[in-house]
Formats: C-alpha cells, sequence, structure tokens
C-alpha cells in the first residue's frame, strides 16, 4: 500500500484529508507543523508528500527545503496545498522544486488525479534510473579497455577476504570457483612430491592474478595457495570473469601474455632447480624473495628457511649449510629469520 504524508497545521482540514485519503486505500502520516512533517519525512520516507505552505515551526517552502536536501527524500514527489492563489505564489513553489500546486478548497478528483499522477510519474523515473544503473554497470563490464581496467574491476566488484601468515587460501584437488587478485601481501603456490615433499611453484605478490585453472572446464585447483606473511585478497566468480572477457577481447589478450609470462617464469625457475648449484640455488632464491617481498638490499627479509629451501629445490640442511657460508663471505647478514643482502652484485655473479 502507497504512503502519503499530510502536512497541515488546520485540524479539521487534515483530519477529513486523510480519512478521503485513507478510503482510498493509502496509508496516510499526518503532521500539525512542518518541523513534525519534515520529521516523519526521513522516518517513513512516504512515496508522496502534501503540504500546506503557511504553518507554524516551519511552513511549506522550508519543509520542501529541508526534504529536496536530504539525499534520502529529495526523490519524493511533493504537492503543495494552500489558499494562495496568487501567481508569484504558485510560482516560486514550482521554482523550488514542487511537482504540483493546488489550491484550497480542492475538489476530492482534482486531489486524487494529481497524487495518482504524480506517483505514476515517480514509479517510470524510478524505473528508468534503476534500468539505467543496470545499463551503466553492464556498459563498465563492457568497456573494459585494459588490464589495469580489468584489475579495478575486481578492486570495485569483488569479494574482499584477508589471511594471516601460513593460512591456506586453497588447497590443491579442491573447486576453482574462484580467480583473486591480490591486493597485499604475498602467496606461495605449492605441491608435493611423490616423497611428500613440499615443492613452491611460483610467488605472487601484491596486483598479481592468483587461481587460474580453466575457463571452460571445472578443473580443480592443481596447487595449494597459502599467505607467506598478511595477505588481502579481492575474488570473482570465474563466471562472471568469463562474462566480462568474453565482452573484452584486448583484456583477454592482455592476460594471455600475463599468464605466458608465468609459466615461462615456473620454467625458469624449475629449470634453475634442476641444473644450477645449491650455492648458485640459494643465492637466486634470496633474490627472488627480495625481490617479490619489494625489500631494498639493506632491508632485511623475513622468511623461514623452509620455505626459501622449497623454492630453492634442495635440502633445508643445504640451505641452512649454504646459508652460513654467504654468512662468513659477507654477502648476507642473519639475525634470527631475518636475511639482509649485504652484496647484491656478488650474489648474483654466483654460480
Amino acid at each position: 500500500m502507497q504512503t502519503i504524508l499530510l502536512i497541515e497545521d488546520d485540524t479539521a482540514l487534515r483530519e477529513n484529508t486523510a480519512e478521503l485519503l485513507e478510503l482510498s486505500n493509502y496509508t496516510v502520516f499526518t503532521a500539525a507543523n512542518g518541523k513534525i512533517g519534515i520529521e516523519l519525512a526521513n522516518t517513513h520516507k512516504p512515496d508522496i508528500i502534501i503540504c500546506d505552505i503557511m504553518m507554524p515551526e516551519v511552513d511549506g517552502y522550508g519543509v520542501l527545503e529541508a526534504v529536496s536536501s536530504n539525499e534520502a527524500t529529495r526523490h519524493i514527489p511533493f504537492i503543495f496545498l494552500s489558499a494562495k492563489t496568487e501567481h508569484k505564489e504558485i510560482r516560486r513553489g514550482m521554482d523550488l522544486g514542487a511537482d504540483d500546486y493546488l489550491t484550497k478548497p480542492f475538489e476530492e478528483s482534482e486531489l486524487l488525479s494529481a497524487i495518482e499522477s504524480r506517483l505514476a510519474k515517480s514509479q517510470i523515473l524510478s524505473k528508468i534510473i534503476s534500468e539505467d544503473s543496470k545499463k551503466k554497470v553492464s556498459d563498465t563490464e563492457d568497456n573494459l579497455r585494459n588490464l589495469n581496467e580489468l584489475k579495478n574491476f575486481f578492486d570495485d566488484n569483488g569479494v574482499v577476504t584477508n589471511y594471516n601468515k601460513g593460512e591456506t587460501i586453497y588447497n590443491e584437488g579442491s573447486h576453482s570457483n574462484t580467480i583473486y587478485l591480490i591486493l597485499d601481501g604475498v602467496v606461495k603456490s605449492h605441491k608435493m612430491d611423490e616423497s611428500g615433499k613440499e615443492l613452491i611453484t611460483a610467488l605472487h605478490k601484491a596486483d598479481d592474478f592468483l587461481g587460474f585453472t580453466s575457463f571452460m572446464e571445472t578443473v580443480p585447483y592443481q596447487e595449494s595457495a597459502t599467505a607467506v606473511e598478511t595477505v588481502e585478497l579481492t575474488g570473482i566468480s570465474k563466471e562472471r570473469l568469463k562474462d566480462v572477457l568474453g565482452k573484452s577481447q584486448n583484456v583477454s589478450l592482455e592476460l594471455m601474455n600475463v599468464l605466458t609470462d608465468n609459466i615461462s617464469n615456473i620454467k625458469d625457475q624449475l629449470l634453475q632447480m634442476a641444473y644450477s648449484s645449491v650455492r648458485k640455488k640459494t643465492a637466486q632464491t634470496i633474490i627472488q624473495f627480495a625481490q617479490i617481498l619489494n625489500k631494498k638490499p639493506e632491508e632485511a627479509i623475513k622468511i623461514s628457511r623452509y620455505d626459501l629451501a622449497s623454492v630453492a629445490g634442495i635440502a633445508t640442511e643445504s640451505l641452512i649449510r649454504t646459508l652460513s657460508g654467504f654468512k662468513k663471505d659477507n654477502l648476507i647478514e642473519i639475525e634470527g629469520r631475518n636475511i639482509k643482502i649485504l652484496n647484491l652484485e656478488a650474489l648474483q655473479l654466483i654460480d
């Protein structure tokens, strides 16, 4: 049932008009002055407001100004009721934004007709605004022009989740329904080999995508993902992302290049693990973590020896011995779990 707020200081006119409107199947709220009327408008958000002009406390012009300046009530149709028939008074009310103006005394049919027409207009405008809003959302998805806009789309429309250091984001074999963008922190992707040893396949930093498997099939995650430090992610369902990419060929191509680069980096890492010496693997892994964590050479890297060994593809014991050697050679400084690079160039040249 549609609601009407009637603001009128004449008690008899207020009660008679309210009765008339209720008999016409409207729910009616009444106020004896403008101050009460403003309060009721804010509380009940009526479908239409009918308001006298000359009233105590706050007059009708003041009510209209208050309603129009409030985002929650500015859309409500507003009809002035007044005994004043002077052209300048009518003009003033319309200039302030009133939708209609009825003079007292008025016919019952005249009032009901004015209410019905203004309510109908309001419904039509609301529908247009709603459809326009939906179209704008659709256009936003249709008009993504590059990878940065795709990341903005994730930021604006994704579901944000947070993980503490060591928490699992997803496990190998679980359903891959979501694609993530890392907003902050570092994530490691890892698998278990046949002997039960963890192999870190990639490190992902802020602004990297995470969780791609297949768009065409329901393929489970091929590896697990765990927070290396406190991590904030935003996630979009695979189906929604597929729709967006289907409308944006340029973005699809850019994303393909990113995923291809990721595959190349993983291949390089596997080649390093297979053919490099233990010293080179260790040195390259320290440098890699420093880059991923965005650390300058003089800043300490706080990372577990287990994670360093997993990325390097060597036994933890071998890594610890190698780190001790680097420390003796003044290539790095070690304090607890913190590692600080002292000689970056020398680390880069280790064979």
